[in-house]
């Protein structure tokens, strides 16, 4: 379980914080608009209404404890720029803000958020996939149904090839290539039992992916 601080109930923030909540993480939401909160209390871990841009605030919550923070303040990028940088002040690990366009995302990566998304190019449901499910590291959006995937071989692949078992048949997925240390297989060895210490790289529906994820 991962813990998330989610920072502006607005329709992304609150999509995405419930979807975390609901994948099992511990999930604090802070907006502060008393009323959202209340209302959007029972679908989190907790929620408070508070000023996010008080880096004091954010001391006290407890917020530099967290794994990951979601900077969700919609247009105003002041907030958000300045939200950002009390995150990092915080050293909080991993900073993910929503951008409404180009400009606001360039600023709020030279400002040090390690992932800025603008919302209408990437859908929370895939967001909330590359977070929660455990061994994927990233998911690049094709199309609506289609994406390309690196991660971890799941366990249940261990000691066995990629050709032992099917993939294409039995998932509907494509290696593209395969990482082991310091060594890129393009394309893989499909002869060679997959283990721990090896990273793939997917094509596949957004279905296989979720397939994938019960292994």
């Amino acid at each position: 379980m991962k813990s998330y601080v989610v920072i502006g109930l607005g329709r992304f923030g609150r999509e995405i914080a419930a979807k975390l909540y609901a994948c099992g993480d511990d999930v604090l939401v802070i907006d502060t608009d008393e009323n959202t909160v209340d209302k959007f209390a029972d679908k989190v871990t907790r929620a408070v209404a508070a000023d996010a841009r008080d880096i004091d605030v954010l001391k006290k919550l407890g917020v530099d404890t967290f794994d990951r923070a979601i900077v969700s303040i919609g247009e105003d990028l002041a907030a958000s720029a300045l939200v950002t940088m009390n995150l990092k002040s915080l050293n909080v690990p991993y900073i993910i803000c929503k951008a409404s366009d180009d400009t606001h995302r360039a600023i709020l990566e030279r400002l040090g958020a390690n992932r800025v998304i603008i919302p209408e190019r990437e859908m929370a449901d895939k967001l909330a996939l590359g977070l929660t499910s455990t061994g994927i590291m990233e998911y690049i959006e094709l199309s609506d149904e289609y994406g390309i995937v690196e991660m971890e071989a799941p366990l249940a692949w261990h000691g066995k090839t990629i050709r032992e078992l099917d993939l294409r048949s039995a998932y509907g997925i494509n290696v593209l290539s395969v990482r082991q240390k310091e060594e890129l297989q393009i394309p893989p060895n499909i002869d060679q039992p997959m283990d721990a210490s090896m990273t793939l790289v997917i094509l596949s529906s957004y279905d296989a992916i979720e397939k994938i994820k019960k292994l």
